[in-house]
């Protein structure tokens, strides 16, 4: 080949050695097929065994909160601090119209919702020999301390759960109290304290005159209910039905009996029993609320309940420290804790369902959610679902089956080659799971309802490409101990190229930090490095077998059955007669650059095939001029308005995504995100902060959330108050009652006396606390310091000691303030005793403040407001104020702050990677870059679909948006590496390109598309629209591009090709045939039976570096020239007539599938001949159907080679020295002597 061509040499020298290695490879496979096997069996056995190890990772914070990031570092400040997030300890109810636009301000809406909410709350559990009921779990407000521990016990009972529902407008409200009924013992109280009846004022006045012969202090009860702003209970309250003969008589609406104005009513929220502090906003309880002009609600969509129980930590953290019956006898652990809480939250959600099926035909629709609930969704729908892998692997089985088959020859047939390979894949499926597991990468719902399917279809895709491979080559003369080694070499280096682009476009996309999608990623790329190394190293194995099967004539599938000698004959014949007249006719118009290429005569010798469809029209469409002009528009047309598409795109990804369409959980989530859109939020304070000589910072930092248009103010306009701000008013109270007993003389400096007020006395103690543990008392202060000061600055010295008497002395107060400081004050009960020293508290490392936040319905709102908040968190951090926001809305969407950025970045590395893998391995920097260009324009017309379909931006597509790199090389470089590697022009190669791999690309997508359709039967809505949906849009995207626009751009700005021919523009030139060796045969010997020198010849081929490419590599040399060589020789030919044994040299020969018989005697006849030899060789041609054509059906004389093969052989001198298959025929006139 020296002087004929020239081009990149050192990249067809690399590419060659690479592919001797594959074609290495590919001989020891076959040496080894059976030992490659058994050892692959039992790796992937004893891998797949890890999977008894998986982890399922099924609560949401483990699949969505950002991994490494600020708010992962945030919560397990909480966690590590509190134990668990407060967002965990609510089960909400949302009622709602089953009528679209029905307003729900009736009272029938209403009573309905009280219905269900009492049977609901009175559900009981029992765990560990113990009854669980809402009671023994719900949140309280704390009560005061009592030296009698059995009045302590009846005031327990009568302070009933917190429940935040609008039935607190009116008298019901307490009904939902009913079952919170205080027993007193007869000789105290003689009839049970119910809420519908019950009087708190009253009740006292009449406990103060009942028992005045006792020593009880009313006071502190007093004080008490004063500051809780517990008075009259609902008595004064209206009543939804004034006939109900429990109405009381004080209920605005008794006598008139007029049902209640529903609207104006819930207009600015409710109050509990204890209204100072059981404010509950409007917002929280009516949804889609819509208002007059002068602010009364006068329509709503939807209304909504709250029932606060204890997070798991504060749960056992109650009954740990509490002396009670209820596990006394029962080693109280926390997990034994989350247990009960999370069995009754699910029989509440049971209870809410059952109440809704018994009341189909009421206009209303009532669910429940929890977070237990959402949980218990996820960890069930994370579980393999094993009908959709059957389905979908039978699929699979079946496409592989019915497309591989050959009817008309069962021997040739690969469809059990394919069934083969898709069982293949499944196992390394499996044993890549298992490595997973191993490795400790946790399962969730994307591991088992996503990541099977999608692997599945993409290693299907390179199965295909080695059985396109391997057909193509079952017709040559190779012999077969090389076959395997020659189907590695030509396909082995776009299989590795490609699965090499996938692997590093999933690990980019871990670069998205969101727990769920990281697993998916890594999960994805491990699994293709096992499909990658099993397409390599062991589905060649199985071509090798399959070889042999071929060897000994047993039909595909059944290989039990061998072929009978008449079936094997006729098939060959009919081939080779199909053959013999398809070369007459070539002989008669061979002609033209057309028929050079393509190869096919109007009486092609084989059936129709995707591949013959391109040969015949697809291919020459592509490179019509007309054609590229258009493409090129509408490539442009396409990509800007992709452009436009994808600026418009918005981000956001709902929560009702994340459950089953038409679960009540997806209902519950759809009504509140749309019509609510409430939240709830805390402002976090945390350690390494000096809080009693910093109280300026913090009441600034509480005030500047003023400025946040979407916190919930109070009836004046202003924030809700926070434990500090509750903190300086009791403690300013103490002052002025101190004040006012000093100025009276009811205590001086040195004590008090008997007609000093408590308040009085406890101010006293508090005065003379110094803050110093060494001398913590001195009475000298309490006329020099004030507990508050004119700023309103809690005395910083004593401040913790202040804050132990504070906490357990006004304990309604401290707990409705959800300050939930930590460590939690120290205890220290008031008494009128001289004892004046008060326990301090240790300083405090965690604090927080409660906001309500509102009309957060849009992913935008929400981002404003975090951003907003965020800002704000940084501003104070900067001041010294460690602190940081914490709640639903910075859990779920906190992702989007750093989205985009994320996404720009993984795009650019799977990007840049994938250049850099296609470049090495193609060793063409312009090619390359030219198949990044399509990749990112893929990407970008899949973002401008997604904005077409209305799909928001977030992680989820995020993620497949980088993934689609990788998938799109499928498309792109088989094609790529084709045209590189073809000898021609632009067109010309793109021809060859289409020609050679259209077939295993189109297998390819349907393949995956099969595997991905199993995902559109999945119950999560996230699922069918973001991961099924958008890989339906991927699969059809790459398609289009890399059979369409990719061929068109090649054909305009494609490199050059990689060998250059001198003297020709589409060949080398003809090499010049060595000499016919000199025979010398001895006289006395008979003369052996003739050997076929191809098998000599073809062995040094393929063991040498080949300059040719995938597409091109032939196993002989064809002329386009109209000259030849001419040659009239005399020569003495000895024949020798046999059976039909003597065809055996050849691939399609019918002996090699029968049984062997006796050689017939031999008839030895010598005769002098004159030989006139046409020797053309050819530039190699197109491969068509899995055959070269020019092998098939192209012969230079009248005559048919593979014919003669099966009758006679003539012992001539083949005329191509470094051909596996000589092309010249003999055309031969004998004349016996």
């Amino acid at each position: 080949m020296r002087g004929k061509a020239d081009g990149q040499k050192w990249a067809v020298w690399v590419r060659a050695r690479l592919q001797d290695q594959l074609c290495q490879l590919g001989y020891f496979l076959y040496r080894n097929a059976g030992k490659v096997l058994f050892v692959a069996i039992c790796v992937l056995a004893a891998i797949s065994l890890g999977l008894r190890a998986v982890q399922f990772h099924t609560k949401v914070d483990q699949l969505w909160i950002q991994e490494g990031g600020r708010l992962e570092n945030e919560l397990r400040y909480i966690a590590d601090t509190v134990g668990e997030t407060p967002a965990s300890t609510h089960q909400l109810v949302i009622q709602a119209p089953k009528h679209h636009g029905a307003n729900i301000l009736h009272t029938a809406a209403l009573k309905e919702h009280l219905a269900v909410l009492r049977n609901a709350t009175q559900v009981t559990v029992s765990l560990f020999d113990t009854s669980w009921t809402l009671k023994d779990l719900c949140y309280k407000p704390s009560i005061p301390m009592f030296e009698n521990s059995m009045t302590e016990k009846i005031f327990d009972n009568i302070i009933p759960c917190a429940i935040i529902t609008p039935l607190d407008c009116f008298w019901e409200g307490s009904k939902m109290l009913g079952a919170h009924v205080a027993y007193v013992p007869s000789h105290i109280w003689n009839e049970p304290l119910k809420w519908t009846s019950l009087n708190p004022t009253l009740m006292l006045e009449e406990m103060k005159k009942r028992f005045a012969q006792y020593s009880f202090s009313y006071k502190i009860l007093e004080d008490y209910m004063k500051r809780a702003g517990i008075t009259n209970g609902y008595l004064d309250k209206p009543c939804l039905d004034p006939r109900d003969p429990e109405c009381p008589e004080s209920a605005p609406n008794k006598h008139s009996l007029q049902v209640p104005d529903i609207g104006a009513e819930l207009t600015g929220g409710c109050y509990g029993f204890a209204a100072k502090f059981m404010h509950w906003p409007e917002e929280l309880l009516v949804g889609g609320a819509k208002h007059n002009k002068t602010g009364q609600l006068t329509r709503a969509a939807a209304l909504q309940t709250v029932i606060q129980i204890m997070g798991e930590r504060e749960f056992y953290d109650y009954y740990a420290r509490v002396d009670t019956d209820k596990v006394k006898y029962t080693d109280w652990t926390q997990e034994k804790a989350t247990q009960v809480l999370e069995t009754w939250q699910r029989e509440f959600t049971k209870q809410v369902k059952l109440q809704q099926n018994t009341t189909d035909s009421r206009p209303y629709n009532l669910f429940a959610f929890s977070t237990t609930s959402m949980n218990d969704i996820l960890g069930k729908y994370s579980e393999l679902s094993f009908v959709r892998i059957i389905v979908g692997s039978g699929l699979m089985f079946l496409y592989a089956g019915v497309v591989l088959i050959r009817w008309n020859d069962r021997v040739k047939s690969q469809s059990g080659i394919g069934i083969a390979g898709v069982m293949l894949v499944i196992a390394s499926l499996a044993a890549g799971l298992g490595f997973c597991a191993l490795l400790g990468i946790p399962f969730n719902a994307t591991s088992t309802q996503i990541v099977p399917f999608l692997i599945l279809g993409l290693g299907i895709h390179d199965m295909f490409l080695l059985t396109h491979t391997y057909a193509e080559l079952s017709v040559y003369d190779l012999p077969r101990n090389q076959q395997t080694g020659v189907v590695l070499k030509r396909a082995g280096l776009s299989i590795l190229l490609t699965g090499l682009c996938n692997v590093v476009s999933f690990f980019a996309a871990a670069i998205i930090p969101i727990p769920a999608l990281r697993v998916f990623s890594l999960q994805a790329a491990v699994l293709l490095l096992f499909n990658l190394g099993a397409m390599l190293l062991i589905f060649p194995a199985m071509i090798s077998l399959d070889l042999r099967r071929r060897r000994a004539g047993l039909y595909d599938i059944m290989c039990c059955v061998r072929a009978n000698d008449s079936e094997s004959q006729e098939a060959c014949t009919q081939v080779h007669s199909r053959c013999k007249l398809a070369s007459i006719n070539n002989n008669e118009s061979f002609a033209g650059e057309e028929e050079t290429l393509t190869g096919f005569s109007s009486n092609d010798c084989y059936s129709f095939s995707p591949t013959q469809l391109v040969a015949k029209h697809y291919a020459k469409f592509v490179t019509r001029p007309f054609t590229k002009v258009i493409g090129v528009m509408l490539l442009a047309a396409l990509l800007t308005a992709s452009t436009w598409q994808a600026l418009r795109l918005d981000d956001g990804l709902d929560l009702a995504d994340l459950v089953p369409l038409r679960s009540d959980e997806h209902a519950f989530l759809s009504a509140q995100t749309k019509h609510f859109g409430f939240y709830n939020m805390f402002a976090i304070t945390g350690r390494d902060f000096e809080y009693p000589n910093n109280q300026k910072l913090l009441l600034d930092y509480h005030e500047s959330f003023m400025r946040i248009k979407n916190v919930i103010k109070n009836d004046d306009g202003g924030l809700p108050e926070f434990w500090l701000t509750i903190f300086r008013d009791w403690l300013r109270n103490l002052q002025e009652s101190f004040d006012r007993d000093y100025k009276n003389n009811c205590l001086n400096a040195e004590g008090w006396f008997r007609n000093a007020s408590d308040e009085g006395i406890l101010a006293y103690k508090l005065l003379a606390q110094t803050g110093h543990v060494d001398n913590p008392i001195d009475k000298s202060l309490i006329t020099q310091v004030r507990l508050v000061n004119s700023e309103g600055i809690i005395n910083p010295r004593a401040f913790y000691n202040y804050l132990s008497a504070w906490a357990t002395n006004d304990a309604f107060a401290y707990g409705a303030s959800q300050a939930n400081l930590r460590p939690q004050p120290r205890q220290w009960f008031y008494g009128d005793d001289e004892e004046l020293k008060i326990p301090k508290s240790m300083p405090i490392t965690y604090a927080q403040m409660p906001f309500y936040l509102h009309k957060l319905t849009e992913t935008a709102d929400i981002t404003e407001l975090i951003t907003s908040v965020r800002q704000l968190c940084r501003k104070f951090e900067e001041k010294g104020l460690p602190n940081f926001p914490s709640g639903i809305p910075f859990i779920f969407w906190e992702q989007y702050m750093d989205l985009r950025s994320c996404l720009g970045i993984a795009l650019l590395v799977a990007l840049i990677a994938s250049i850099i893998v296609v470049g090495i391995l193609l060793l063409n920097a312009w090619a390359a870059i030219l198949v990044g260009a399509v990749l990112a324009g893929v990407v970008l017309q899949l973002l401008g679909i997604m904005g077409l379909c209305g799909i928001k931006l977030s992680a989820v597509p995020a993620v497949l948006l980088v993934v689609s790199v990788g998938i799109s090389v499928h498309f792109t470089v088989h094609i790529c590496l084709s045209f590189v590697t073809c000898v021609g022009s632009r067109d010309r190669r793109v021809r060859l390109a289409l020609e050679h791999m259209y077939a295993p690309v189109v297998h390819g997508a349907l393949t995956t598309l099969l595997a991905v359709l199993m995902l559109a039967f999945s119950e999560f809505e996230f699922i069918v629209r973001y991961f099924f949906l958008v890989l339906v849009c991927l699969i059809g995207v790459g398609l289009v591009n890399g059979l369409f626009f990719f061929p068109i751009l090649l054909s305009l700005i494609g490199p050059s090709a990689e060998v250059i021919p001198n003297e020709h523009p589409d060949r080398i030139s003809t090499p010049t045939p060595p000499s016919s060796p000199i025979v010398r045969r001895s006289s006395s010997k008979p003369p052996a039976p003739p050997r076929r020198p191809h098998k000599i010849e073809n062995a040094r081929l393929h063991a040498e570096p080949s300059l040719t490419t995938i597409t091109e590599e032939p196993n002989s040399w064809h002329s386009q020239q109209e000259s030849c060589i001419i040659v009239q020789p005399e020569v003495k030919v000895e024949t020798s007539t046999c059976g039909n044994q003597n065809c055996s040299g050849s691939d399609t020969s019918c002996s090699s599938r029968t049984s062997p018989v006796p050689p017939p005697s031999h008839i030895t006849t010598k005769v002098t001949a004159t030989l006139t030899a046409k020797v053309e060789v050819h530039t190699p041609l197109t491969i068509v159907g899995g055959v070269e054509r020019s092998k098939k059906c192209r012969h230079s004389s009248s005559s048919s080679r593979r014919s003669s093969r099966c009758s006679t052989s003539v012992n001539t001198t083949e005329s191509s020295g470094s051909s596996s298959e000589p092309d010249s025929d003999t055309n031969t006139n004998s004349k016996r002597k």
